[in-house]
């Protein structure tokens, strides 16, 4: 059974910073940071291949910073420059390769950016 664990979320003013970790049970192609805000669709933010292909959504970019660790099957989101729109549950993903959509889903972690 895979399982994604995140960790990092809080409360925080605006203009400053969170990291968030996601770890893996297993090895998984893409994994990738979702969020959803109140009233909002699930988006993602930033997405990372096991070969390093990276994906940032026009919102966060230059403020934030995708990367992960393949041989802790860790994945991770550097988050500077914190809007209080940034505000929003925070789910780690993951698809193989041959997945057209994300398969696997964290429980989440709640980031809450105030003015």
């Amino acid at each position: 059974q895979v399982q994604l664990v995140e960790s990092g979320g809080g409360l925080v003013q605006a203009g400053g910073s969170l990291n968030l970790s996601c770890a893996a049970s297993v090895s998984i192609f893409t994994l990738g940071w979702h969020r959803q805000g109140p009233g909002k669709e699930r988006e993602l933010v930033a997405s990372v291949s096991s070969g390093g292909s990276i994906y940032y959504a026009d919102s966060v970019k230059g403020r934030f910073t995708i990367s992960r660790d393949n041989a802790k099957n860790t994945l991770y989101l550097q988050m500077n420059s914190l809007k209080p729109e940034d505000t929003a549950m925070y789910y780690c993903g993951g698809r193989h390769t041959a997945d057209n959509e994300y398969r696997y889903w964290g429980q989440g972690t709640q980031v809450t950016v105030s003015s």
